[in-house]
């Protein structure tokens, strides 16, 4: 299928449930475990391949983590067996707690997906001035850990979705792809810098890396260069639909990431008028939604 034109090839839509977005900041986020497996589950009925959740708890240790996500996961994977949904990053003194759930979850839900950020950055957002929140947290990835996360999913045999937040996130996962060392599966996203910031609360003044433009997407997409790993795009405290950007990544041959979890603008969208939107922006381009199916063949991802 990576043979086919750009133009041709179909879209994987993923979309990113919750995040940590309140209900006071969009009264559609889904938070309790039947909220978010059914709203994940009216997103795989409507044309998302992959899920992707947070559970309200996050500094749960990572045998609860799996409880909790094995909460909304199991009724999915009852209604849909195989579907591809995937939990984020837990909390620990060390990379391998934080990524016990996973273990868990690919030993009792047939875990897929897993993920891996490989470099670090600042994320926090604006206060009503416009300054920066002095908040006293960086999010840091050593290279050291992102090497025991990458070995991680091959060992499990989990595709991992590789979050780009700044271009050094890049120039690393291609050290990886260049010595023949990335997983299989592998999905790289490049999260573009919306107007809110990452965790902005509604304040615009401070994002991070890239702008959610054409010409950022280009940026990436040029240290790209000949690499054939798919990619995708999402725009964190902003939308993606804006300046043409999702546009322009499905005719430069790229996937989608959308999402309450990443969402800030003037409505309140639910996760299912966001795929719409996404949905619908295929036809236009003319390329098609990808199936489940064509989602694990497009990705490579291991039984």
């Amino acid at each position: 299928m990576t043979n086919l034109d750009p133009s041709q090839r179909p879209v994987i839509i993923e979309v990113a449930l919750n995040g940590q977005t309140t209900k006071d900041v969009n009264p559609n986020a889904p938070r309790s475990s039947d909220e978010i497996a059914e709203d994940a589950l009216r997103c795989f009925e409507n044309g998302a391949a992959i899920v992707h959740t947070h559970i309200d708890d996050i500094m749960s240790p990572g045998k609860r983590a799996a409880e909790l996500y094995l909460e909304h996961f199991v009724p999915v994977l009852r209604e849909r067996p195989g579907a591809l949904i995937y939990p984020t990053l837990g909390f620990g003194e060390d990379v391998q707690a934080k990524y016990e759930h996973v273990k868990i979850l690919r030993e009792e839900a047939g875990l897929r997906i897993g993920f891996v950020d490989p470099g670090s950055v600042n994320l926090g957002g604006a206060d009503a001035t416009g300054l920066p929140v002095p908040i006293d947290y960086a999010y840091a990835n050593t290279p050291a850990s992102i090497r025991w996360a990458f070995d991680f999913h091959a060992e499990l045999g989990l595709g991992p979705s590789i979050a780009i937040f700044e271009p050094g996130f890049l120039n690393h996962t291609l050290a990886y792809e260049r010595s023949g060392h990335l997983p299989a599966g592998s999905l790289v996203k490049f999260y573009m810098g919306g107007e809110y910031g990452y965790m902005g609360a509604g304040h615009k003044g401070l994002n991070f890396g890239l702008p959610g433009t054409p010409w950022g997407l280009d940026v990436y997409l040029t240290l790209l260069g000949d690499c054939v790993v798919p990619w995708s795009v999402g725009v964190l405290g902003g939308d993606v639909f804006d300046h043409n950007l999702a546009r322009h990544a499905l005719e430069r041959g790229g996937h989608l990431h959308i999402g309450i979890e990443d969402y800030m603008g003037s409505d309140k969208p639910t996760n299912l008028e966001l795929l719409q939107r996404a949905v619908d922006l295929c036809g236009e381009v003319g390329r098609p939604v990808a199936t489940a199916a064509q989602t694990i063949e497009i990705l490579g991802l291991p039984e």
